[in-house]
């Protein structure tokens, strides 16, 4: 009789998903339309659901649909122990020539650990994390420990989003991946007493044909596409501070136009070039031609060996300088080879000489880093790849002690300005700047 209700449960289920254009993507019975890939840990189904059971020194497994998808809204339930970790893979790949087939693409991230990034958006096997949930620290609060929660992965062109129980949790930009197969996750165990823990999924269903996005949530948008603005991204007034292409809307530190020398621009990057000598006589910091007070600033930058660089805000030109310009410094750097990595508050990510970074995760020589910059009524944060690594007040006596003892003191109107020009840095270290953008608040 039970196993005659639970048919009758999955046949119900079929019959309301195709009635509004759904398609069950579990049959509540049995693994008929998936595959196994990589690790071996144990997926089964009981009672209509389809659990997964961890398995010790196997690595991170997979349950995959034979077929791909491309654009699709996904919708599932799903209940995951309070001590694993686990996800969803979306437009994902097992390829022979690719680390040996090793899954990898887009996943949904289950996390009920307290970091609470369920609804993330991380890169698996690729470019790690592409949306941790600190970039929306409100949606946090929608997974429920302990409980079944409803997820809802939305892939319509180059958009990616995603919600947990109804709340919008990530929202990503990508092109990296139009299309590819869905997979369930359990997570590799490094203990033998974590063997065997759970994860269930029900209620999977998948929609293909006359897909229409949600509306648009103010959430913050992770565009992955170079010199390129989302319509998500204009409908939250986020604008380019440079077009990727010319000069416009910059010029040199106290100059009128833009150095003849020190900078190229080249397949959409600004490049500082490497030289010797005074700052000042190899083409110098160039600034914003409008000012800003409160916003929050996104760049990408590239850094070569021991190179040495930096973004600056509330640069106002009144503090003259032989050198660069002053202002608050997010600094750029190598911290394994330049002698200031050293220093926690002169290393990559810090408040230059002032705030020292926290739970920073700086990519390695060569590799492009997501920074952030966000203003606002005087609180400031720094962020890197993904990561808030620093905050503060300007104006609080914290700040204006911390200033009292640097190499800043010197400057009688440092950091005491609430609106200035923004800079990039030359510091005659090679050094890639793209996808600088900026959103007025």
């Amino acid at each position: 009789m039970k196993k005659i209700f639970l048919l009758a449960v999955s046949f119900l289920f079929a019959l309301i998903a195709s009635s509004q254009n759904w398609k069950p993507l579990f049959n509540g019975k049995d693994l008929t339309g998936w595959k196994q890939l990589n690790g071996k840990a144990k997926f089964a189904v009981d009672k209509g659901e389809l659990v997964g059971r961890t398995v010790f020194g196997e690595p991170n497994s997979f349950l995959a649909t034979e077929k791909n998808y491309g654009d699709f809204v996904l919708e599932f339930e799903f209940k995951v122990d309070s001590t694993m970790n686990s996800g969803v893979q979306f437009r994902s790949e097992s390829k022979p020539d690719y680390k040996n087939g090793r899954v990898h693409g887009y996943q949904f991230e289950m996390d009920p650990s307290k970091r609470a990034w369920t609804g993330g958006i991380y890169d698996e096997a690729r470019r790690d994390w592409l949306y941790t949930m600190d970039l929306n620290a409100p949606a946090k609060n929608s997974f429920k420990q302990g409980q079944w929660n409803k997820a809802k992965i939305e892939c319509i062109g180059n958009n990616l989003r995603t919600w947990v129980n109804g709340v919008p949790c990530a929202y990503v930009v990508d092109a990296m991946t139009p299309k590819g197969f869905i997979a369930l996750q359990v997570h590799a165990v490094n203990k033998k007493e974590d063997e065997g823990k759970e994860v269930r999924w029900r209620n999977l269903r998948i929609q293909t044909e006359n897909l229409k996005s949600s509306p648009y949530h103010n959430i913050f948008v992770v565009n992955l596409i170079a010199n390129t603005l989302s319509e998500a991204e204009e409908n939250n007034g986020v604008g380019f501070l440079w077009d990727g292409k010319t000069t416009n809307g910059w010029r040199g530190a106290y100059k009128d136009k833009f150095p003849d020398k020190g900078w190229t621009i080249k397949d959409g990057t600004l490049n500082v070039l490497a030289s010797t000598g005074a700052e000042s006589t190899n083409g110098g910091d160039i600034v914003t031609t409008k000012e800003y007070s409160a916003f929050i600033l996104q760049f990408e930058f590239r850094l070569t060996d021991s190179a040495n660089s930096g973004v600056k805000y509330f640069v106002t030109e009144k503090e003259h300088n032989s050198g660069s310009a002053i202002g608050l410094e997010y600094q750029m750097l190598d911290d394994d080879k330049h002698p200031d990595g050293k220093k926690p508050s002169t290393s990559a990510g810090s408040l230059f000489d002032l705030i020292a970074p926290e739970n920073k995760t700086l990519k390695p020589v060569g590799e492009y880093n997501k920074a952030r910059v966000v203003i606002n009524n005087g609180h400031v944060e720094h962020w890197l790849n993904g990561n808030k690594i620093l905050e503060y007040d300007l104006g609080s006596a914290s700040f204006k002690e911390l200033v009292a003892k640097s190499k800043f003191k010197g400057f009688p109107r440092f950091a005491l300005n609430s609106e200035g020009f923004i800079a990039l840095q030359y510091h005659g270290d090679d050094v890639w700047y793209r996808k600088i953008r900026i959103r007025a608040l």
